[in-house]
């Protein structure tokens, strides 16, 4: 059967971040490339602004079939929202270096609001002052999810990787030695294997 994936981007927003990767699966999936308005380098738009906001671009793309949900880094806090609420719709996931909206310091994360508002300084406050943590419901999510971490990501350290394997009930975590936050985009050939069989 034809599968449906959506691919969420992290902060940055930009639709082909997970392109590289979506052109190596199957031509017969049917893929969607999000991005989000107002975050990073897209325009933004009137109605959006809040993580709240972003959810619903998603919910309204669902449909009755179920999907797959692959998402980068802020992307895993819409798809793990996504996920709890549509319990139904939503058949598996794959997060990439993620931290779910939660607060990772304590886990060794590096800060990258302030230099993202250095290279986005357009943004609208609410992309750097808003958390959507989803952190506390990870035992409620129980779709079969693969993990996808570098050993040398300063934003989202291995560490909270783990944590995810650890709580979320159907998870295995995968880790790409060497990789960085941007692992997704820049090393596609690594992960590309485990990600169809994952779907298959």
């Amino acid at each position: 059967m034809a599968r449906r994936l959506f691919f969420l981007p992290g902060v940055g927003g930009n639709p082909d971040f997970w392109r590289p990767l979506g052109d190596r699966l199957p031509v017969d999936w049917h893929k969607t490339y999000f991005g989000w308005p107002g975050l990073g380098a897209n325009p933004p738009d009137p109605a959006v602004n809040s993580y709240d906001d972003l959810v619903g671009l998603v919910e309204a793309q669902l449909g009755g079939e179920p999907v797959d949900l692959l998402a980068q880094s802020m992307g895993g806090a819409i798809a793990l929202t996504v996920a709890l609420r549509h319990p139904d719709k939503v058949r598996r996931l794959v997060l990439a270096v993620t931290a779910g909206g939660m607060d990772v310091s304590a886990l060794g994360a590096h800060d990258w609001r302030p230099e993202y508002r250095r290279e986005f300084p357009q943004v609208a406050d609410w992309v750097i002052d808003q958390r959507p943590d989803v952190s506390h419901d990870l035992l409620n999510i129980h779709q079969s999810t693969l993990l996808i971490w570098g050993d040398n990501d300063p934003i989202s350290p291995l560490a909270v990787g783990r944590h995810f394997e650890q709580y979320l009930p159907n998870a295995r975590l995968m880790v790409v030695p060497g990789g960085e936050h941007d692992l997704i985009h820049t090393r596609p050939n690594d992960v590309v294997d485990a990600i169809s069989t994952h779907f298959a």
